[in-house]
């Protein structure tokens, strides 16, 4: 139990440190769909969707190397160190040498509005290159901060990142052209350059608080030693591109619906539904904040409990609960989705109906982050038994099918088809990854509790989203109901926990 109880305080540190960050971003998202109109919002999903998908190549499965390894060669650390980060800086360098003289025809490749002109895009990418190798370099000092366990100081420097950025983002979009509407002093210096309504400008916040976050990075860049080690390396790059290839494989799945919308609907309305779709994708963040501390805080714990007697009744507890916490946070975001949409509210009353318009993908996009969570919990066995291999397959599959299934039913049903291809491909993956894991990796999941759990959210949810017509009463009432019917479930596990 106070195994458990670790991972739990664990992962809530990392929570909060990522969520903190996280919740104050997306308390941007109302400020961008009041700023920009659909179409132009359409632009900043398209481009920080290519960003997701190309962060992780330049990565290259080394932070989940690094964990790995810091267990296998415990005598080497400084050498794990040194060889991880010298992949992703070589990586990154091939990468800005590839690129950098084809950016005008990148720039036409990512163009969504061809009435925007192609300059704007070529500053664009050339903003968002420099974001990704800047990115790129803070992934393993990130990860020396959480395997010396100064979970302080990894949520200081990411509150700060994030913290920057939306400063910036208020100062572009209100407090310039603040300035300059009442002619406050240095308002002329800003006429000469500022451009109001740019979304640009956006992307450049981005490229300052990365360039911010490599800095307070320094103590830890400063601990790298130029030594690198060719059979350790090689012997990561096996464990590791899998691992590439697995981490490539879930953004595909969750962010290349977005570019698949702009390339395979009409001009005329591509930018429109990708930005409904990227505004109401939003609204699922909070279930994916979750999931996503979930794993900054379970990462390194399984691989410091591998060796453990108990390892596999460990990991089948906190299945468990887990499935518990994204059910019920599954159920709370549903029945409050109508005071969750006034985030995605437009300028007007016509934008604000052509936002709203995409609420209905909202419940199967969360349930797809359920799905996503699960398997991310599930996939601990491949990770600990060095069959890495298993996670390329299984997010091999996913990624085909959100390829497959995108493209053939995108210019039929439009962003529909993106959410109910998401979910799909989540737990097909989800249950592939359970399968093959009990065959190679027995783990004791109690599958019937689990199921009892996910079945009951889904039920409730249904009711409360098509039935009862997102009533904000009776959405809550299910709630608290599910939220009682668990707690007496568990009361005598959680009882335990409490008193330790």
């Amino acid at each position: 139990m106070s195994t458990a109880k670790k991972f739990a305080g664990q992962t809530a540190v990392y929570g909060l440190t990522t969520i903190a960050p996280r919740i104050l971003n997306f308390f941007l998202t109302p400020i961008y769909v009041k700023a920009y109109p659909t179409k132009i919002y359409g632009i900043f999903t398209t481009m920080f969707s290519w960003v997701s998908m190309i962060n992780p190549v330049l990565a290259f499965g080394m932070e989940t190397t690094f964990f790995r390894y810091l267990t296998k060669r415990p005598d080497e650390k400084q050498q794990v160190y040194n060889n991880t980060f010298g992949a992703i800086l070589g990586i990154s360098l091939l990468f800005l040498l590839s690129v950098l003289p084809f950016i005008n025809d990148i720039a036409a490749w990512v163009r969504v509005d061809p009435k925007s002109p192609l300059s704007d895009y070529r500053l664009y990418v050339l903003y968002f290159v420099a974001v990704l190798l800047l990115d790129a370099w803070c992934v393993i000092p990130f990860a020396r901060i959480r395997a010396n366990g100064r979970p302080g100081r990894y949520g200081l420097i990411k509150c700060t990142n994030i913290l920057v950025f939306i400063l910036l983002n208020l100062l572009f979009i209100y407090v310039l052209p603040l300035i300059i509407s009442h002619r406050a002093f240095g308002y002329q210096w800003i006429v000469s350059w500022f451009r109001p309504g740019w979304i640009g400008y956006v992307f450049l916040s981005n490229l300052i608080a990365s360039a911010l976050t490599l800095l307070l990075l320094l103590p830890e860049l400063l601990q790298l030693r130029p030594n690198f080690d060719g059979p350790m390396f090689r012997e990561m790059l096996t464990y590791s591109w899998p691992v590439l290839v697995a981490n490539l494989s879930f953004v595909i799945n969750e962010n290349l619906d977005k570019l698949l919308l702009g390339k395979f609907l009409p001009e005329t309305v591509s930018s429109n539904q990708v930005g409904i779709y990227g505004a109401c994708a939003k609204i699922a963040v909070f279930l994916n904040i979750f999931v996503q501390a979930f794993r900054l805080g379970a990462e390194p714990f399984f691989f410091s409990h591998a060796k453990n007697k108990n390892a596999g009744n460990t990991y089948a507890f906190i299945m468990n609960y887990f499935v518990i916490a994204v059910s019920l946070i599954f159920v709370a975001l549903v029945a409050n989705i109508e005071l969750l949409k006034y985030f995605i509210k437009g300028r007007d009353a016509t934008q604000q109906a052509l936002y709203w318009s995409g609420l209905q993908a909202v419940p199967l996009l969360l349930l797809g982050y359920v799905s996503l969570g699960i398997y991310m919990n599930l996939s601990v066995w491949y990770k600990l038994s060095d069959q890495t291999k298993y996670g390329l397959y299984i997010s091999g599959i996913g990624a085909l099918l959100t390829i497959v299934l995108n493209v053939i039913f995108i210019p039929k049903y439009s962003y529909m088809a993106s959410a109910w291809v998401s979910l799909i491909a989540y737990a097909t993956m989800m249950v592939l990854s359970y399968i093959w894991g009990q065959k190679n990796y027995p783990i004791p999941y109690n599958i019937k509790k689990n199921l009892i759990y996910l079945v009951s959210a889904i039920i409730i949810v249904f009711l409360s989203f098509s039935v009862f017509h997102r009533n904000l009463i009776i959405g809550n009432l299910l709630l608290i109901l599910f939220a009682g019917a668990a707690f007496v479930t568990e009361r005598k596990q959680i009882m335990a926990i409490l008193r330790k």
